[in-house]
């Protein structure tokens, strides 16, 4: 897409490559109201907690967060009262150039895999995760809009502190 508002009307793999990119440097940027956008209504955000997990509801994750979830999440890291965010954490994605796994334009279904390293900051400490992160798309109104992220990490079975903000 070439810019911002521009509306599609046909999907390449350049679009989808680019929204993933985007949409990582949204998040590295504490953008979360753009960030949040980009979820369709009834968007998921979803880190399971199992190798190969296939059910969220069934099986414990690390987080299952719907668009209210989130927003109450986004809401949280923007207050002024929100005391595990002073001093603000912050992060960074690197990622690798994401995948394109599936375009069903007639299902309006497009899907990338995307391997990345995240790191979290918050004050003097720095914690690093690995993993790969899957997206589902679909067109909404000339737009792309997720529909499930998944965040598989590398290590999904160590114990981890509080992951404050987004992969």
């Amino acid at each position: 897409m070439t810019s911002d508002t521009a509306e599609m009307t046909r999907v390449t793999e350049k679009d989808l490559i680019d929204f993933v990119t985007r949409e990582a440097r949204l998040l590295d940027d504490l953008r979360y109201d753009d960030w949040l956008a980009l979820f369709a209504e009834d968007g998921f955000y979803w880190m399971p907690l199992e190798w190969q997990q296939t059910d969220p509801k069934l099986q414990p994750s690390l987080m299952y967060e719907d668009r209210l979830l989130l927003t109450v999440r986004v809401e949280r890291l923007a207050g002024a009262r929100t005391f595990s965010q002073k001093p603000k954490s912050r992060c960074q994605h690197l990622l690798q150039v994401p995948q394109v796994d599936e375009i069903d334009e007639a299902g309006n279904v497009f899907k990338t895999y995307t391997p990345f390293h995240y790191a979290e900051t918050r004050g003097d400490e720095c914690t690093f995760y690995a993993g790969w992160a899957r997206h589902t798309l679909r067109l909404e109104e000339g737009r792309l809009k997720i529909v499930l992220k998944r965040v598989d990490l590398v290590n999904f079975d160590a114990a981890f502190g509080n992951i404050q903000l987004f992969m």
